[in-house]
């Protein structure tokens, strides 16, 4: 392009540690681009847990206004924050290659190795219904308070004590793109706390009818990457789930340890129920192995858990 390319994105540390990559990858292919910083509604309210906010694409919507009105080229995004149903117009133009999904347990104190290793009645953080739910299912003895900001202000939160704070659940993405990966105490299981759909991916978002930008943005695709989270994408929508309902969705290692199988997961939010599925994914049609582990969701009763 004869022009820099523009991307939009938040202002906070990761999502301008994530912006400046796609710049660097795109550089790498001879494009030059520019960021735009947008603030957008998670942004402007820090305070109440995001499940209380009104709407849907807190952290999104303004970004994509200004795609929508050509302020911007590229809206680059968590995927994991991104609705699945996308405005008229726009369209995912490419998922480069995927982080470690995996949720990470950060705790004030050293040599905790799980959240089984937590003593009774520990207050640990966390403002994800999704992560609230699960650590009930498990550990019901735990004192889970709200915990909000951007991903360096929580971990600070916990290694000062705030608020009684002695852990707190993070993406390990997150955590390694900022350089605090030395803060995890374990990684855990993604089949013991599953992850949000789309979680350690980018989805870098586009005007449909933008081709050239489309084809610029080729290069970053990585297909491995974009079948796993079309396929948990899926799942999500299937269920017809934000991104803060208590739904998880994982692909991890198939049959004999070839191809990939999505896991599926929906929890009360008292914790008192957990229902989880998989199926093989079918590379050809991951969107439908996404509905079809939905289907049995659904089939033991993850709908009565939604509230549907």
């Amino acid at each position: 392009m004869s022009r820099a390319l523009k991307l939009g994105t938040r202002g906070s540390e990761l999502a301008l540690w994530q912006a400046e990559w796609v710049k660097a990858a795109l550089a790498r292919s001879g494009v030059t681009a520019a960021l735009e910083i947008i603030k957008t509604q998670g942004d402007a309210d820090v305070d109440r847990p995001l499940h209380l906010l009104e709407g849907k694409g807190f952290f999104t919507k303004e970004i994509e206004q200004a795609l929508l009105d050509g302020r911007i080229d590229v809206a680059v995004h968590s995927l994991k924050d991104l609705p699945t149903r996308l405005p008229e117009g726009l369209a995912l133009g490419a998922v480069p290659a995927r982080a470690d999904p995996a949720e990470v347990l950060v705790t004030r104190a050293t040599g905790v190795a799980s959240l089984a290793g937590l003593d009774s009645g520990v207050r640990i953080g966390t403002s994800s219904l999704r992560r609230t739910a699960q650590i009930r299912y498990l550990r019901a003895d735990l004192d889970i308070i709200p915990l909000r900001g951007n991903v360096p202000t929580r971990v600070r939160k916990v290694q000062e004590g705030r608020d009684g704070l002695e852990a707190a659940l993070f993406a390990k993405a997150g955590l390694e793109r900022l350089g605090l990966a030395g803060r995890v105490g374990a990684r855990l299981d993604p089949l013991e706390v599953m992850p949000a759909p789309g979680q350690g991916a980018l989805g870098l978002e586009v005007r449909v009818d933008d081709r050239k930008v489309r084809a610029t943005l080729a290069p970053l695709e990585d297909a491995a990457s974009a079948r796993a989270v079309t396929a948990e994408r899926s799942l999500l929508a299937a269920l017809e789930g934000g991104c803060q309902a208590p739904v998880a969705a994982y692909c991890g290692s198939g049959k004999g340890g070839a191809g990939s199988r999505l896991f599926g997961r929906v929890t009360a939010q008292d914790g008192s129920v957990q229902i989880t599925a998989s199926a093989d994914v079918d590379s050809a049609d991951p969107a439908a192995t996404g509905q079809r582990v939905a289907d049995l969701l659904r089939a033991h009763g993850a709908s009565r858990l939604l509230g549907r």
